[in-house]
């Protein structure tokens, strides 16, 4: 009896010795989740050839919020970063000022089918100044509607050159008006009449306004913030603040407005350029120069609550307006891309943006089918292959992320 009794003792440790390491060897969607991020930033140092002895906390993060629950995983940044950490979220800004724009259109304090220099419901101004410094090329055939799909043809000032020589400053031997003047007066005070007054001096332009085409710009959105200032009354931030942040429950977003305003407040994750082998910290900015297209400051887990809302017409705006944002424009599908009024679209992703600010490189999407939101970004610019084989590891680290919990 003692010895049948030790061989079925026997037998039921080794099943429980075995369940054990059947259980250990099958991964939860978290662990998943931070090898797939692990994998794809250690992939593309070797490929590059980045050393780690270089690389001061910089890397790769993924925040998913799904049916089953949020997930949240980085590679390179440090055990302190987290889905709740601030970064520079650029040109995802314009998914604000987009929604801000058709809020407005929405109280019915402005029409985005109107010509920029219609007058404003209501008030005897039109939607932006009538002064030399806002003369640009065909102004008066530009609607709202073409500066928020970029279809306007309104040069891009921030990303492309202006000056026909080079700047007199001794450090800045390029074309570029804002490279020029930071190069003297980093915190100088950028404003959207001085950006647009670059285009209207030179009459640079990219194509007539009301042409089937599409060319995106910077410049166009910053147009789009003084909109939002006249018709509303309110200053960019102000009406921001109030309207579309505060009631969404984005606590830990802000809106920067000035040039000496060049820090991100505590926790943030600090953002380097790296090139040539030499890592440099480029956290600072001054943002004057991005209001209304790329000045605002977030975390992972805020934007994926604003795109989530604001697609499913939670946000403030109503699905019908909003399903106009999400639809691409002639313009846009004849130049191959996804774009309608301040949203992209992205297979396998659903819509959203994404952003690249001097440190800074983002994604954030969410796909209503799944009921999945996808924040992708870097607290690194790969100078060298930052719009190539970067911008690519951030859509397929985002797309493996979302294979490795299920989706």
């Amino acid at each position: 009896m003692l010895v049948r009794f030790l061989r079925i003792f026997k037998v039921l440790i080794i099943a429980v010795l075995l369940a054990g390491c059947s259980g250990s060897s099958v991964l939860a969607p978290a662990e998943k989740l931070q090898a797939s991020v692990d994998a794809n930033w250690t992939q593309y140092k070797q490929d590059h050839h980045i050393s780690d002895n270089v690389i001061p906390g910089a890397g790769i993060a993924v925040y998913h919020e799904t049916p089953s629950g949020n997930y949240y995983a980085s590679s390179g940044m440090g055990s302190a970063v987290n889905q709740n950490t601030r970064f520079r979220i650029a040109s995802n800004t314009k998914t604000f000022t987009a929604a801000a724009i058709m809020l407005l259109h929405q109280q019915s304090k402005l029409d985005i089918n109107h010509k920029i220099t219609s007058l404003i419901p209501g008030k005897a101004i039109p939607y932006v100044p009538d002064t030399a410094e806002w003369a640009i090329w065909r102004k008066a055939d530009i609607t709202i509607r073409q500066l928020l799909s970029h279809t306007a043809g309104v040069y891009d000032v921030d990303n492309n050159d202006t000056l026909a020589t080079p700047c007199a400053s001794q450090l800045y031997t390029g074309k570029s008006y804002p490279s020029c003047v930071l190069a003297t007066d980093p915190e100088h005070q950028f404003t959207p009449g001085e950006l647009v007054g670059v285009d209207a001096a030179t009459q640079l332009y990219f194509f007539n306004p009301g042409e089937v085409n599409y060319h995106y710009s910077d410049t166009g959105y910053s147009m789009l913030a003084e909109i939002i200032e006249r018709a509303s009354g309110k200053s960019y931030d102000q009406f921001l603040i109030r309207n579309l942040i505060n009631p969404n429950g984005l606590i830990y977003t802000s809106v920067t407005m000035l040039g000496w305003d060049q820090t991100i407040p505590s926790p943030f994750n600090p953002g380097y350029v790296y090139d040539n082998g030499v890592m440099t910290d480029s956290t600072a900015d001054n943002m004057s120069l991005h209001i209304g297209e790329g000045n605002i400051i977030s975390t992972p887990a805020d934007i994926a609550r604003w795109i989530r809302r604001l697609i499913r017409g939670e946000a403030g705006i109503n699905s019908t307006w909003v399903d106009l944002m999400k639809t691409p424009t002639a313009g846009a599908l004849s130049q191959g891309k996804n774009y309608g009024l301040g949203i992209s679209s992205m297979s396998g992703f659903g819509y959203g943006h994404t952003g690249a600010n001097q440190g800074y490189l983002s994604l954030m999407m969410y796909d209503p089918a799944a009921d999945v939101t996808t924040i992708v970004y870097f607290n690194i610019w790969d100078n060298a292959n930052l719009l190539t084989d970067q911008a690519l590891l951030m859509i397929k680290a985002g797309r493996d992320a979302r294979a490795a919990i299920g989706y």
